[in-house]
């Protein structure tokens, strides 16, 4: 007589922290393949993005949430709220600390937000691959001593040192259930929306200063050709002339090579030959806009797919 399978766990988890933490790198991780968008930049991550993590375990829901910062902008202000409500409605929350940065208000001022959290709490010291054990004991003492948190585990999101123990304790926390979203699905989210979002990560990685703060991208067409090609238009929209300028580039060579890029990796990503068309918008105040937010809004949500 064999023992009885273990009873499914399915639930949510909300990925907490400040910008630049290493939350879409550890989500990324976990779900061994690409969903959210990563750079070196502060403020990637915009919306609250959800991944799916199926296994013989059951279904985890991730949270991947904005860094929580100081709103300067309507943009910012909507991007702390989707992370505060990913916070809300988690059945986990676990929060991400970059172990290389000193600790400091932003951090002080965390603590104080996940302590409002009621689901159980878990920190995860990442980056330890860039400091030293002698240098992690002070940190995970002083994190001990808020008496928040149910487990501290240090890990590394980009090696992975670490990320498969922090992961069981989370299955270990998740309630009993049957899993509720398709089990072959990587997100509950449209392709249109991370189609967009992969655009954008090349404007990151292609342009600096203010340009990836005061830019954001937008799909203006999506079609199907007969023979099973996609043909997207999409506009780049910035805040000044001189932005404008600096994404168009020398003879247009900087939307060029950073059409061609998102062009290469659109292809892989939805698994089809696709035609890219960009376009840069000016569209002052944009980040102030309530209308063009509420729309980026409601294409994340899906309503905008097949217009």
């Amino acid at each position: 007589m064999t023992d009885a399978a273990p009873e499914p766990r399915t639930g949510t988890v909300a990925l907490m922290g400040r910008p630049n933490a290493g939350k879409s790198t550890l989500m990324n991780r976990w779900l061994g393949q690409k969903l959210a968008i990563v750079s070196d930049k502060p403020q990637t991550t915009r919306h609250r993005l959800i991944g799916l993590l199926t296994e013989a375990r059951g279904q985890m829901v991730f949270y991947d949430t904005p860094g929580v910062h100081r709103p300067l902008h309507h943009l910012n202000r909507q991007m702390v709220r989707h992370a505060v409500e990913a916070m809300n409605q988690a059945d986990i929350v676990c929060l991400l600390v970059d172990a290389a940065s000193s600790f400091g208000r932003g951090d002080a001022y965390m603590l104080d937000l996940v302590r409002r959290a009621e689901a159980p709490r878990l920190l995860a010291l990442n980056k330890i691959d860039r400091v030293s054990k002698l240098a992690l004991l002070p940190l995970m003492q002083r994190y001990g001593a808020a008496d928040l948190f149910e487990e501290i585990v240090p890990i590394s999101a980009r090696t992975g040192d670490g990320a498969d123990d922090l992961l069981d304790l989370l299955w270990e926390r998740l309630p009993h259930g049957l899993p509720v979203h398709d089990p072959e699905a990587l997100t509950t989210q449209p392709e249109r929306y991370h189609v967009a979002e992969r655009i954008r990560e090349q404007i990151l990685r292609q342009t600096r200063d203010e340009i990836p703060f005061t830019s954001t991208v937008v799909i203006d067409r999506w079609e199907d050709d007969p023979d099973g090609r996609i043909v997207l238009f999409a506009s780049i929209l910035v805040e000044t002339p001189g932005q404008k300028k600096i994404v168009i580039g020398r003879g247009g060579e900087r939307i060029r090579e950073i059409g061609t890029r998102a062009r290469l990796e659109l292809q892989e990503f939805l698994g089809r030959r696709m035609h890219l068309e960009l376009h840069v918008r000016l569209e002052p105040r944009w980040r102030e806009n309530r209308q063009l937010l509420a729309r980026l809004e409601r294409e994340l949500e899906g309503d905008l797919l097949g217009s």
